[in-house]
């Protein structure tokens, strides 16, 4: 009997740079291909799926402001590529028959939907994957805080973050041979240890409204749908009970 997936409502954050594959620049289909495969992998198991891409593949405004330039003008460059990406991640849901809908932050009527927590989730209802575009909006907020508000306001019980790697070190792995991985970690000790998973204000607002987020490597193909299983290597950044937090698990 197959088993029931771990959670029924989840937000996927991705980094615009995944799909980059191994391009030094936009975007890689045979990686959104990919990616659009393991979203419909989640369907198939019943679970509701929302995305959240960010834009660092075409352009990141901070780069703009780290010149000299207007900060608030590059921010709203980078909410613009993450529409590109966006409508590129529907575009592989499409051609794999499963029923998408971009909502941007930014009123763009010609191109997509504008995002409103009602119509999100009415969506998310009808069995609909729901790509959030556009970030929060707003700028000097990043695409992680955008996945942990959606995540809040479509009732998610959980946000997955794909990353470069299988889930959250107390260093980075791929530059420190003795950092350690965690199985499990607090919110709360991941902000006052600084581990750079997410930004700050992400991790405080899904802390804030009891959302777990679950830290895995987007790169493994199939591996979404493993960790909904049951299965899968991740790290869960959940806050627990003093007693559980002293018994939290390690291995290198």
């Amino acid at each position: 009997m197959p088993q029931a997936p771990a959670y029924r409502r989840v937000v996927l954050k991705a980094s615009g740079e995944a799909l980059m594959g191994k391009q030094g620049f936009g975007i890689d289909v045979s990686v959104v291909d990919r990616m659009a495969a393991d979203i419909a992998e989640a369907r198939a198991l019943g679970v509701e799926v929302g995305v959240v891409i960010g834009g660092g593949n075409i352009f990141r405004g901070v780069a703009v402001a780290s010149k000299g330039g207007d900060r608030v003008t590059g921010d709203h460059m980078g909410m613009l590529a993450t529409v590109i990406n966006s409508l590129a991640l529907r575009t592989s849901l499409v051609k794999i028959g499963v029923e998408s809908v971009v909502l941007s932050a930014i009123a763009m009527p010609e191109l997509c939907e504008s995002f409103s927590q009602r119509q999100a989730t009415h969506y998310m209802n009808e069995g609909k994957v729901v790509i959030f575009a556009g970030g929060t909006g707003n700028p000097f907020f990043t695409t992680d805080s955008a996945a942990a508000l959606r995540a809040a306001e479509i009732g998610a019980d959980a946000l997955f973050k794909g990353t470069l790697v299988d889930g959250v070190y107390s260093a980075d792995p791929r530059r420190d041979a003795a950092a350690v991985r965690y199985e499990r970690i607090s919110h709360e000790r991941v902000l006052r240890e600084g581990l750079a998973i997410m930004d700050t204000a992400a991790i405080a607002l899904a802390r804030e409204n009891h959302i777990p987020i679950i830290v895995f490597s987007i790169h493994e193909k199939g591996g979404f749908g493993s960790i909904l299983r049951g299965e899968g290597h991740c790290t869960i950044v959940a806050d627990e009970p003093a007693a559980a937090q002293q018994a939290e698990t390690a291995r290198g």
